[in-house]
């Protein structure tokens, strides 16, 4: 019964905020925001450009919110759109794909868990933000936003290959710079 009714609640915030009525897309923007920004922040480095990507991103949900059809998520829909205008502001940036293409390359599917679990949320976003753009865009496409390569590489405009070598060159920079952070750790270098 209390699902039912939060999902009305929703469903009334949402036709309000369709009407522009500015205190019901506020209510949606406080409830949003923090976690749409910490998606934004996932792909652009920058805390003040991730804002400015976010706020863009909900000018967009709130321009295109009588498109939403109530047929799965809110959230989720608000999280696609912020997914694409980060890649909309990185693909601004030219060349960020380095094209060292390998066809062939077979890049392990499962991630080493056990190594991470020393690390906190801050550390694993510091390492990922080390990343050169398109391995960091790749990555997050794949790991954490659960994108194939196909659908990788046709969002992007980039061959599948491109997307797999940019997913294992990733992997692989971050294996080395997590053997360097546990080192670092533990006082040896």
């Amino acid at each position: 019964m209390k699902v039912i009714q939060l999902h009305q609640e929703e469903k009334k915030l949402i036709a309000l905020a369709v009407d522009n009525n500015r205190q019901a897309q506020q209510r949606i923007y406080a409830q949003f925001s923090p976690k749409m920004l910490s998606v934004c922040r996932q792909y652009v480095k920058d805390i003040h450009r991730a804002e400015d990507v976010m706020i863009t991103a909900f000018m967009k949900v709130f321009t295109n919110l009588k498109k939403f059809e109530h047929n799965g998520s809110f959230e989720g829909w608000i999280r696609r759109i912020m997914v694409n205008e980060c890649i909309d502001f990185i693909r601004v940036k030219k060349n960020i794909f380095q094209h060292n293409e390998i066809d062939n390359l077979i890049a392990s599917e499962s991630e080493d868990v056990e190594e991470m679990e020393d690390f906190s949320v801050d550390d694993i976003q510091l390492l990922i933000d080390n990343l050169p753009e398109g391995y960091k865009l790749v990555f997050n496409l794949y790991a954490i936003e659960g994108f194939k390569h196909k659908e990788i590489a046709e969002k992007l405009n980039i061959k599948e290959g491109t997307s797999k070598s940019q997913l294992a060159n990733a992997r692989k920079l971050l294996q080395t710079q997590i053997v360097a952070l546990k080192r670092k750790e533990n006082g040896t270098r």
